[in-house]
């Protein structure tokens, strides 16, 4: 019977742009458009340049390696990964996959080995689907377990995902491939830690996560020996930090309940989380029209209210802590409305911080994922309550709405529009045109960084 890493291996080997299903290119091109977008939207977010120093220090440059974008310095693939996630992720409003950003490890590490090595540009989409799938099939089934117990889905389902890519864009054979996940699955971790202190080290899990997957790849095309039990083993993935067993068949959703179709992404700067909250919290302002409040409450799913740093009530000093607290998010909707990067590392808001000591966050067993339930209490006696319930399909934008959020940032950015146009027709043209298409995107901005 075959092992688990044995399957997915088999699912990505066997795939090929020309048999996807439309939709599914379809979506990984939207895929590819959000990142690129949220990565030129991210280029005054302070993690890269910390990052590309970290990843010059330990891999120096490299003159004809891959480019760490926005500095236009060539380093290894690894420097790269490391580097370009931190910008991928610096707004916080990558793509989602459960609980998992998996766009964030994938696309900065697939862009850095095609821009290499060469690789032929016909082999991005495919691999980019490989890592959705194989990422988002293990993280689907354990994520509920994993997640309680402190591990970060990006890092513990993502190098898996990324090796799944990396193997597929050199084409390894079943065998390798196989191995390949089975050293990923060696090589994960990340806790979530970091969300509940308010502190960075997740904007740089996925550059690492990223890493890793790579070298699980590389080891494997090496002649590594893997452990082929690597996930439904004793001492393998589920049973170590799920608790749990690998679920029978498994495997038999590949390829017909595609993970990049539930692929989501996030209109606001906040936690994949707090997107519902956020958005309840417009309704509710709008209906409040001005009203002062005594009190709010706030009602959601246990596995959203016992996530690292949801229930946070400060005092805040980085956007670290604002993004994930429910109490904040809901606060500076309510006040200033649509939350803004400006907003959510503005720590001495009196009026917002005010109000965040009076919105309890309540966990209720009743209300679904993804939803939320706001309760306000006025000064002048009424209650007012909005339920939001929202589903993935709510999040999963078509282009014209991707279009519009990217363009709308990009204004607030200074980015000109024609910016976007292009990232669309870049990403549209594939499997034709050049990688340094990709790479001249952020080249122009340097440029008027430089010139600014």
């Amino acid at each position: 019977m075959p092992t688990l890493t044995r399957e997915i291996a088999r699912f990505v080997v066997q795939l090929r742009a020309e048999t996807l299903p439309p939709e599914v290119v379809a979506k990984a091109r939207s895929c590819l458009v959000n990142a690129l977008g949220m990565a030129v939207n991210g280029f005054d977010t302070p993690y890269a340049p910390v990052a590309r120093k970290a990843a010059l220090a330990l891999d120096g440059e490299i003159a004809h390696g891959a480019t760490l974008l926005g500095d236009g310095r060539r380093s290894t693939i690894g420097a790269a990964c490391l580097a370009n996630a931190a910008l991928f992720h610096g707004r916080a409003q990558e793509d989602t996959s459960g609980a998992a950003h998996f766009g964030t490890i994938l696309i900065p590490m697939l862009l850095a080995m095609i821009e290499a090595r060469a690789y032929p540009l016909a082999r991005l989409l495919p691999a980019l689907v490989a890592g959705y799938e194989a990422g988002g099939l293990l993280e689907q089934a354990f994520a509920g377990r994993t997640t309680p117990a402190g591990f970060r889905s990006s890092a513990t389902y993502g190098a898996v995902a990324a090796a799944a890519a990396a193997g597929a864009l050199m084409e390894l054979d079943e065998a390798t491939l196989a191995a390949a996940l089975a050293n990923a699955v060696s090589f994960t971790g990340g806790v979530l830690q970091s969300f509940a202190d308010g502190t960075d080290e997740w904007r740089y899990q996925v550059g690492i996560v990223a890493r890793n997957g790579l070298a699980a790849a590389e080891l494997a095309a090496a002649g590594s020996v893997s452990a082929p039990h690597a996930v439904e083993g004793r001492a393998g993935l589920a049973r170590s930090f799920a608790g749990v067993e690998a679920p029978a068949g498994l495997a038999a959703s590949l390829g017909r309940d595609w993970a990049i179709l539930r692929v989501t992404f996030k209109p606001f700067p906040v936690c994949a989380f707090n997107q519902t909250p956020v958005t309840g919290a417009l309704a509710l302002r709008e209906g409040l029209a001005g009203r002062p409040l005594a009190a709010v409450r706030v009602r959601m799913n246990p596995y959203e209210t016992g996530y690292a740093g949801m229930d946070a009530t400060g005092p805040f000093s980085s956007i670290s802590g604002t993004l994930m607290s429910i109490p904040f998010c809901i606060a500076t909707t309510l006040v200033h409305g649509a939350p803004s990067t400006r907003q959510m590392t503005t720590y001495d808001d009196a009026a917002v911080n005010a109000l965040v000591e009076r919105i309890a966050l309540v966990t209720d067993p009743g209300v679904p994922v993804l939803s939320a339930v706001l309760e306000a209490d006025t000064l002048d006696g009424e209650t007012l309550i909005h339920e939001q319930r929202m589903t993935p399909a709510d999040y999963a934008f078509d282009r014209a709405t991707l279009r519009e959020l990217l363009g709308r940032i990009g204004s607030e950015q200074g980015l000109p529009r024609s910016l976007f146009e292009r990232i669309e027709a870049v990403v549209d043209a594939l499997p034709h045109g050049a990688i340094a298409d990709v790479v001249g995107l952020f080249s122009e901005i340097e440029g008027r960084r430089r010139a600014a």
